[in-house]
């Protein structure tokens, strides 16, 4: 494997150097980068992987490194000068810097160029996503692309054998007879990993039956609250039967988020809705700690109801900040600068921004596989962050993850199962079409009127209030301003079909 991944790195940069770094002297691109590794002093004369950039693109990187910690502050600040960095991360791609500087007319607008698969094929994404990050129906930026959709269902596979399910989890027709069975396991055991984090659990149900991410769209193209879908009923009527049967915990309300994983490691919980990665994660906790040496956790796939159709709902919105080219670029020179970003998502500029060069910041095994350090263990913390720093806030990996893969830690490899997931997946997750807009009135009691349906939901489904206290208290969300958020968010929505 190890001369493979050599052989097409170097087919890749000789592609690259070929058809991208054709100039003579260099070109020269100021960028800003919050810097996780503030008290190491970054190398920025002859960074060697800094010369590998130039080497390949022909362009120069000329960094502005802005604490972490501050760099939001800093940020504002920059903003304000009167000559910009031409590359700035935006951690905040939905913030009131990031929304009002692009009305301000501070960035470029980057529609027509993410489209433009042709040219920039590495910049194509996710269309749920670029909306996600939309300003008014325009794109200003390249999304940092983070684990999409993410959430979904895992489950203890020994402990549902137990109980005579031995099946793959497709339909909702299976996953309420796993729970089912998993409920009546033990009397002090539970079927379904619930704590006070409510919202993802029930996030993941009520969409698993059709309702809206947060908001939906109707028949008629108007905006309404997802708690308004039968769909979102059926949801917590499902958590409602469950809990009913004694396989939720009935003080799930108040078991603090930190306690969610020794739960199941404990073994007095074996299904949980959340990311997808616990799984593996947990399925690694056990094998070290518990002597585990067979796969005992599985991540569901697909899951349909009785029509056929599949929806799931996105742990996040697919993204952590953004990439923003600002006016300091010219219209001449804005093609330039896509094409470099088009290159940092190639494989061989992901290497280099994510993880640098081999045996400088990055190591390889016998079987090729990436290792943090050398084989002998040394360790080469201090080196890499001198060289590579926190040069990885620049990476935006729209294509996947084209690294060379790291070596897996478990015995069993959970993790590329979850990985492929996270792709078949994508296709089935259900966007919030009011994300890119910004309703005033969310913005100054959403908390609070979002906690009267969250508060509503956790009533209902432990028996608490019946439908009819459940109706009650959507009707004081519409009351105390439910509606006027709906009614903000359908006129931005219109707004927006009109362009």
């Amino acid at each position: 494997m190890k001369k493979i991944v050599a052989l097409l790195l170097a087919l890749v940069m000789m592609l690259s150097v070929m058809s991208f770094a054709s100039a003579e002297e260099p070109f020269v691109l100021t960028v800003m980068l919050p810097d996780f590794y503030p008290t190491v002093d970054f190398m920025a004369e002859d960074n060697p992987v800094l010369k590998a950039i130039e080497d390949a693109t022909g362009v120069r990187l000329d960094i502005t490194w802005a604490a972490n910690s501050t760099y939001g502050d800093q940020l504002n600040t920059t903003l304000t000068d009167e000559v910009l960095p031409n590359i700035i991360v935006m951690t905040d791609a939905r913030g009131t810097t990031m929304v009002n500087n692009a009305r301000a007319g501070a960035f470029h607008d980057l529609t027509d160029y993410v489209a433009d698969t042709a040219t920039y094929p590495n910049l194509a994404g996710d269309a749920n996503i670029y909306n996600n990050i939309s300003i008014d129906g325009r794109i200003y930026g390249i999304y940092r692309t983070r684990a999409y959709p993410r959430a979904g269902i895992y489950y203890r596979t020994d402990i549902a054998k137990e109980v005579g399910f031995d099946k793959e989890v497709k339909t909702i027709d299976d996953l309420t007879e796993l729970a089912t069975k998993l409920a009546g396991y033990s009397d002090d055991t539970y079927a379904l990993n619930m704590c006070s984090y409510t919202a993802g659990t029930i996030n993941v149900i009520t969409v698993a039956f059709g309702a809206p991410n947060n908001w939906g769209i109707d028949e008629n193209g108007q905006i309404y609250p997802a708690h308004k879908s039968p769909a979102y009923l059926e949801g917590l009527n499902w958590l409602r039967n469950l809990y009913e049967i004694g396989g939720i915990d009935p003080n799930f309300a108040t078991i603090d988020s930190t306690q969610w994983d020794n739960i199941e490691r404990t073994n007095k919980a074996f299904m949980r809705f959340d990311c997808m990665d616990n799984g593996y994660r947990q399925q690694e906790w056990f094998e070290k700690n518990a002597g585990t040496t067979e796969q005992i956790f599985e991540i569901c796939g697909p899951i349909a109801k009785a029509d056929g159709s599949i929806t799931l709902w996105p742990q996040n919105a697919g993204f952590s900040g953004e990439v923003v080219v600002t006016k300091s670029v010219s219209e001449e020179n804005l093609p330039k600068v896509m094409k470099f970003l088009d290159w940092v998502n190639s494989a061989e500029g992901q290497m280099l921004v994510n993880w640098g060069l081999a045996d400088l910041t990055y190591w390889l095994d016998a079987d090729g596989f990436r290792m943090t350090t050398p084989a002998d263990g040394t360790d080469m913390s201090v080196q890499v962050q001198t060289i590579q720093h926190s040069l990885n806030q620049l990476g935006m990996n729209l294509p996947g993850d084209l690294c060379i893969p790291a070596k897996v830690s478990g015995i069993t490899d959970l993790r590329t199962r979850y990985n492929d997931l996270n792709k078949e997946l994508a296709q089935y997750a259900v966007a919030d079409p009011c994300y890119p807009f910004v309703s005033e009135t969310n913005v100054a009691f959403g908390t609070q009127l979002s906690t009267i349906i969250s508060d509503a939901a956790v009533q209902y489904i432990a028996g608490i209030i019946d439908l009819d206290g459940l109706q009650a208290a959507w009707q004081q969300w519409e009351d105390e301003g439910g509606a006027t958020i709906t009614a903000e968010y359908n006129a931005a929505y219109q707004a927006a079909q009109q362009k």
